[in-house]
């Protein structure tokens, strides 16, 4: 793995938008626009590294599963924060009818730097972006700047095949809406979902377009309709389980759930079984399960335990995103167990820097296989909404 700069194309802001990345600059607090979609550097890994990162990758995927069984088994959805028993009950039903529930895709974020085992820092499984960017405009650009050369990038075939493979699942008598919040202003979330409903239609599935807010509650037929006033059977949602279940809709979302078995009205996806992966609880009980793995790093619930002294830890709350509210806590200083919030206590492990720019590996995950990589850089420890984006090879 290595770090290597290059002259950005002539006029790429307007290929990348043309590709779909229409967020192609951040404002920073400053005032100021800087790329999110930065060339002027690039990554390049060895095959060999790529294919041992695909395998973690996979072991990882296949540990996450086996501690969402073990909290469903042992009751411990508490921890995760669900203690609404109507949404805990939907969590355990989602998570024994997961066969019947259509599941698309997830993110893990790693720790890298090309010279150790890479470490698990989090899993976004639910409502996880920067999709777009690792799918589509970072393999254009390779075969601008690289042809001939590879990527770790099978995202879009994947994604089709997995609608295909998947379509058996859905709800019949209707199209398969594709939803996002419309309070995201900078088209990310859009062109998430955009993007995917692009590959449901290659998939040969009949989608149709709606905004989380424009989602209407007919009380005659007890259903959600769309602004048509047609029943809405299906819907990928890029909007957090946590949200759903909480909002001034969600007697209606659990009362509606269709699980699989036709034993409701409205099928979600991703489904809520995914609540139990996408939480930082899960780190916790991974370690807890496999202590001393080498994919993982030592994590707590109760507070920090020996990581004050040992290593220092990071605090991060179990729904955070983007980087939001979570503390760095270097070694000898005095622990502290957060009271605003309920957190997961990570060991430290501070994100490798190349050329004074914090790197962090994203991972995807399509169905229950690697699909590619996606690497964003940032000014400090904490990958937050001001990191930046940048493109890859295999060489």
């Amino acid at each position: 793995m290595r770090r290597h700069t290059l002259t950005p194309r002539p006029d790429w802001q307007r290929t990348v938008e043309e590709q779909g990345l229409i967020y192609p600059l951040t404002r920073h607090p400053d005032g100021t626009l800087r790329p999110y979609w930065d060339e002027s550097a690039y990554y390049s890994f060895t095959l060999d590294e790529v294919e041992a990162l695909e395998e973690t990758v996979e072991e990882l995927h296949r540990m996450c599963l086996a501690a969402a069984a073990h909290i469903v088994d042992t009751d411990r959805l508490a921890d995760l924060g669900i203690t609404d028993p109507r949404v805990a009950a939907a969590v355990t039903e989602a998570w024994h009818r997961r066969a019947e529930l259509p599941s698309l895709y997830g993110r893990f974020d790693l720790r890298y730097d090309g010279t150790g085992p890479a470490k698990l820092l989090e899993y976004n499984a639910d409502t996880p972006t920067s999709l777009v960017e690792a799918a589509s405009p970072q393999w254009f650009w390779m075969e601008d700047r690289f042809p001939g050369a590879d990527q770790w990038n099978s995202l879009h075939e994947r994604l089709v095949a997995a609608w295909r493979k998947q379509a058996p699942l859905l709800p019949p008598g209707g199209p398969l809406y594709f939803a996002h919040s419309s309070a995201d202003e900078l088209g990310e979330d859009l062109m998430t979902v955009a993007y995917l409903k692009e590959t449901a239609e290659q998939a040969g599935l009949d989608t149709d377009w709606i905004s989380m807010e424009e989602i209407g509650w007919d009380p005659l037929s007890g259903r959600f309709v769309d602004n048509r006033l047609r029943f809405i059977r299906g819907c990928f949602k890029l909007y957090p389980w946590e949200w759903l279940t909480t909002d001034r809709f969600a007697d209606h979302v659990l009362g509606t759930l269709d699980n699989g078995g036709g034993t409701g009205s409205t099928m979600w996806i991703e489904p809520a079984w995914k609540m139990l992966l996408s939480n930082k609880a899960l780190l916790a009980v991974l370690w807890e399960l496999y202590p001393g793995h080498p994919h993982l790093l030592p994590a707590h619930l109760d507070g920090p335990r020996d990581l004050a002294t040992t290593t220092g830890y990071v605090a991060k709350p179990l729904l955070g995103r983007e980087g939001a509210g979570v503390t760095i806590h270097e070694k000898g200083a005095e622990p502290v167990v957060r009271d605003d919030e309920p957190c997961c206590y990570q060991q430290l492990a501070p994100l490798p820097a190349f050329d004074g720019n914090h790197v962090v590996l994203g991972a995807w995950v399509v169905g229950d296989e690697s699909a590619g990589l996606g690497i964003r850089e940032s000014s400090g420890l904490i990958t937050d909404e001001y990191a930046r984006f940048v493109p890859h090879v295999i060489l």
